[in-house]
């Protein structure tokens, strides 16, 4: 339901009945200042596999990893960022997109790569881990 009203009730409606792609277009987020001049874009829906810069909070200034995106909250999960519950268990802390911005972007997707305008020569998968991280390669038998 996309609204033009002005009352606050209307449009606090509308974010709570908006479909899945309306969600996922209002879940965008910031770019970093180095990404706004290459793609020339202000913001862009946030997905798994992006990384991102936290603005507010106690995490501030950590660069981590969108583990989930929740359209039904409006939230992230980052890896590394949790809290403790009451009996002292880890679980993920989600997180407001408006604490966030886009610091690096995971182009493993071809429709992302085309809105971008990605040239074919750069890496396609800018947020993957690189081979060397993952551990070591497995040995070809002769």
């Amino acid at each position: 339901m996309s609204t033009t009203s002005r009352q606050p009730r209307r449009q606090r409606l509308a974010r709570f009945e908006a479909d899945l792609f309306e969600r996922r277009r209002r879940m965008a987020v910031p770019l970093s200042r180095e990404l706004r001049r290459r793609y020339g874009r202000r913001s862009l829906p946030v997905r798994k596999g992006d990384t991102v810069r936290i603005l507010s909070g106690s995490f501030k200034g950590r660069e981590e990893r969108v583990a989930k995106v929740d359209r039904q909250w409006y939230s992230v999960t980052l890896d590394n960022v949790t809290t403790k519950t009451g009996d002292q268990k880890l679980k993920p802390l989600p997180i407001q997109l408006t604490h966030l911005v886009l610091t690096r972007l995971n182009l493993s997707d071809a429709w992302r790569r085309r809105v971008l305008k990605v040239p074919e020569g750069e890496a396609p998968e800018e947020g993957a881990p690189t081979p060397e991280a993952s551990g070591p390669k497995p040995e070809a038998t002769p």
